[in-house]
């Protein structure tokens, strides 16, 4: 119960959770005759736990009124890539599931998040990116998987 206190009043305050994105371009998806149009975002940011792995994700991102002034909900739908892009030491203490990304979509009980999870018999790290809310959550997600090459 106190995790989930903590975790609400991250949201609410827009506290960091985890890593900031580097927004890379956007594209609108409809028009709106007052406020920003709908579109779909372009985001970059760097695992935090691991050098040399990058994501990408492209997330709906609602305009209109509401929207620009930050009140709107945006759509669940995101999809996430992500690459080697550097030498990659895995750390001793990897956490499967451990959130690399949090970006709020909603005024106060929506988040998008990303975790990381390690395949040891593959030698590959996934990552999961996934829509949640305080009470209900959405199925809708979308993976990345990242060979580690030991030579780059």
């Amino acid at each position: 119960m106190v995790k989930g206190f903590w975790f609400f009043l991250c949201i609410f305050l827009g506290l960091p959770g985890s890593v900031n994105a580097e927004e890379i371009g956007s594209v609108s998806t409809v028009f709106k005759m007052l406020g920003p149009n709908h579109k779909i975002v372009i985001e970059a940011f760097d695992d935090p736990d691991i050098s040399g792995v990058s994501c990408w994700l492209a997330r709906a991102k609602t305009g209109g009124i509401s929207g620009g002034l930050g009140l709107a909900e945006d759509p669940s739908d995101g999809s996430i890539a992500c690459r080697q892009v550097g030498n990659i030491t895995l750390p001793s203490d990897l956490e499967d599931g451990e959130k690399v990304f949090n970006k709020r979509t909603s005024l106060v009980f929506k988040s998008l998040q990303v975790v990381r999870f390690y395949d040891e018999h593959r030698h590959t790290l996934i990552y999961l990116v996934y829509s949640d809310k305080v009470i209900e959550g959405s199925p809708k997600n979308s993976i990345s998987v990242v060979p580690i090459q030991d030579n780059f």
